[in-house]
């Protein structure tokens, strides 16, 4: 009895003293190992700052400065710390109704009543210093800094995007955001988001009963830094972008001008447009609101990339440069013109006419029988098939698929055989049925990007670039290899020089299309177009590029509802191009002509040039 009374004590005595190792070691994990349970208890007494970097600035080709950062501050609340809080004091220093007070704390109570959440958003740095003065006030009150964008002249809004909230859809999508973030949309924004937005940081503080910081948590030791994002470089000429943007004034369509030798795209410019500033701060909800019900204007609508026309005459020098390759007309071929070519009609000019007169004086007749001609090549089984030849081509000029960095590009259209097909049935259509496209019209569409484009190709003598907006990111000078691929396109030179002589022709000849184009010293070559418009006038249209040797700058213009491509977009394109090479007009009269012009609020002038 005695030896067991002795075996339990020391049974008890062991687990006395085992359990007694356990929980010393566990509180040594628990204190020492494991800091972040100590964390955990601190929370109600520890402030989480996020420290958001300064957004990358944008710089044009020249090193000025097109979009910079600007302070704004967020006021934080924690709900269960605002004790005696003076209501009306807290709504006159913020400038807000005391209903605008219940609902935002009524939203951070529901969020979490302990956690931090946003009271009010994008304080400016005005009301910031005076309000952070009363703050001690105010307990659970706070405020977090943020930055916001600004603009340097109120241009570029469909070229440079803008910055806006995240929502759930973008959190769910991508775990490196959390609501509050800001994410950058469409244009250079949101294709260099990555790159522009840094990386965040945040400090701890600790805070008192009233949620006054009292210092930093650990001596700063658990702060991280935030990392500012990286500077871009891009390829604009703010200032020909701010003067198309003039020129485009109360004027509806686009422009697209672009380097010919890099693809680097001088400015695009959509019109109508907005201020890129109304979609910055608490007033972008509301502006951004206003801006999509403008049905009537569309001035979110970027026509640049997403509008789709037919190219009318500026097609023309495609279906030469093709005619010529696929050895169907020669340089000197001449065909007659009688006002027309069966079924499409065509403008009083001399006759017969080769191909530079044909495109000097944008002879439709000329060209519907080179298309026919293509068509009906006999080393071809089909019309179909010679067809299809036809659109490889127009694919390898970028036309029907997308060309640059840019986020809601389209693709425009270029009909397959299978189109045909289906609505004519299998060898059931034949050249005159598609004969439209001879001169630009028919189901083809192109967008004035693609259509800058095709001019650089041109004008580069058979290749391109991809365009695109940025030259350089951060530290590095050197521009995306991506960007420095040469997209070649089957067709000699040779060919593209015999085109050339026509475009500088229609420019600079006694019966060219595009005289009002010439610029003095400089030699332009250039093809006008009128696009047929189903829903009103027909659309004015312009492609050009100069100097014709060595060009610097491709450029393509759309006027919609404007009638002949000489009347209008010709004129832009020309002043855009002096502007660019020279800095300066010489054509007053034709600037002035050009910024006193309203096509949308009252008719256009009566022009009759072609």
């Amino acid at each position: 009895m005695k030896d067991a009374f002795i075996n339990r004590k020391y049974f008890v005595i062991a687990f006395i003293i085992i359990a007694s190792i356990a929980l010393i070691v566990k509180l040594f994990i628990i204190q020492v190992v494991k800091n972040t349970y100590r964390l955990s208890a601190d929370n109600n007494v520890l402030r989480y700052v996020t420290q958001y970097p300064a957004r990358g600035l944008i710089y044009d080709r020249n090193g000025k400065l097109i979009v910079f950062n600007q302070a704004a501050y967020d006021l934080m609340v924690v709900p269960v710390q605002t004790t005696q809080l003076d209501t009306t004091a807290f709504c006159n220093d913020l400038q807000i109704t005391k209903d605008v007070f219940k609902e935002r704390m009524q939203a951070a109570i529901n969020y979490s009543r302990r956690a931090s959440s946003v009271f009010l958003k994008q304080i400016s740095a005005e009301t910031y210093a005076k309000f952070q003065e009363k703050m001690f006030m105010y307990p659970g009150f706070y405020v977090q800094p943020r930055t916001l964008r600004k603009y340097s002249k109120p241009v570029g809004a469909h070229l440079l995007g803008y910055v806006s909230e995240v929502d759930e859809a973008i959190i769910k999508k991508d775990s490196y955001y959390k609501p509050g973030d800001y994410i950058g949309k469409l244009g250079i924004e949101e294709v260099y988001e990555k790159e522009l937005r840094g990386k965040r940081g945040v400090k701890i503080y600790l805070v008192d009963v009233y949620s006054r910081i009292k210092g930093s948590y650990d001596d700063g030791r658990m702060d991280t830094l935030a990392i500012q994002g990286s500077d871009i470089k891009s390829g604009i000429d703010l200032d020909l972008q701010e003067y198309g943007e003039l020129l485009m004034q109360n004027k509806s369509g686009s422009i697209v001008a672009i380097e010919p030798q890099t693809g680097e795209i001088l400015a695009l410019v959509s019109s109508p447009n907005y201020d890129p500033g109304l979609l910055v701060g608490r007033i972008r909800s509301e502006n951004f609101a206003k801006l999509q019900s403008d049905t009537l204007l569309e001035p979110l609508f970027n026509r640049a990339l997403m509008a789709s026309y037919p190219p009318g005459s500026t097609f023309k020098p495609v279906n030469g440069l093709i005619g010529l390759q696929e050895k169907v007309i020669l340089p000197s071929t001449e065909f007659g013109c009688n006002n027309g070519y069966l079924f499409v009609d065509c403008h009083s000019h001399s006759s017969p006419l080769n191909l530079k007169g044909a495109i000097e004086n944008s002879c439709n007749s000329y060209f519907c029988q080179t298309y026919r001609r293509i068509l009906e090549n006999p080393k071809y089984s089909s019309v179909a098939e010679a067809f299809e030849k036809w659109k490889g081509y127009l694919n390898e000029f970028g036309l029907g698929s997308r060309l640059g960095d840019f986020v809601n590009e389209l693709t425009g259209f270029v009909p397959s055989p299978s189109y045909y097909d289906k609505y004519h049935g299998a060898n059931k259509w034949k050249a005159l049925t598609v004969i439209s496209m001879a001169i630009g019209q028919g189901e083809v569409g192109i967008t004035p990007l693609q259509m800058a484009n095709l001019t650089a190709a041109i004008a580069n003598r058979g290749y391109y670039f991809t365009p695109h907006t940025v030259k350089a990111v951060g530290n590095n000078q050197k521009t995306d290899q991506k960007f420095q691929v040469k997209h070649s396109i089957s067709i000699d030179s040779v060919n593209f020089e015999r085109i050339i002589e026509g475009m500088e022709a229609a420019v600079s000849g006694a019966s060219g299309t595009a005289r009002i184009a010439a610029i003095p010293d400089i030699v332009v070559c250039g093809k006008t177009g009128t696009a047929e418009n189903p829903h009103g006038e027909e659309h004015s249209v312009f492609i050009a590029f100069a100097p014709k040797d060595n060009p610097k700058i491709a450029i393509a213009v759309l006027v919609e509802n404007a009638g002949f491509g000489a009347t209008y977009a010709a004129p832009v394109a020309s002043l855009m191009m002096e502007k660019y090479l020279k800095g300066e007009i010489t054509n007053k009269y034709q600037e002035q002509r050009m910024l006193n012009l309203n096509l949308i609020d009252k008719p256009a002038e009566n022009e009759t040039q072609h």
